[in-house]
């Protein structure tokens, strides 16, 4: 399994707009496409103004397909749109899991 980390960083004061806008236009598309994500967090102790979302997949195939899938999607661009203002910078990284479980298996 693969977890994917993207991060992005807000204007200052930016974070609770963006989050009222994704969850009115962005989270429907984007966990229709990716599959449940296993959360969105902001950084307690650390840089301000970020949001950190993190996105299992079976593999690194699995997420490109699903990540181009993403980018065509129609209502994920109208998103992309209403929070391009708020966005000061993305970051992105992939772990591979080697010791653990998979997310959800006891549900």
């Amino acid at each position: 399994m693969f977890v994917e980390q993207r991060i992005y960083t807000l204007v200052p004061g930016g974070t609770a707009e963006y989050l009222r806008l994704y969850a009115e236009f962005g989270r429907a598309p984007q966990e229709r496409i990716l599959g449940r994500m296993l959360g969105c967090y902001t950084t307690e102790i650390g840089p301000l103004n970020q949001l950190i979302y993190l996105w299992p997949f079976e593999s690194l195939a699995q997420r490109t397909e699903r990540r181009a899938a993403l980018m065509a999607d129609e209502a994920f661009k109208v998103f992309r749109g209403k929070v391009r203002h708020l966005l000061v910078q993305q970051q992105n990284q992939i772990f591979k899991q080697e010791i653990g479980y998979a997310p959800h298996e006891d549900q």
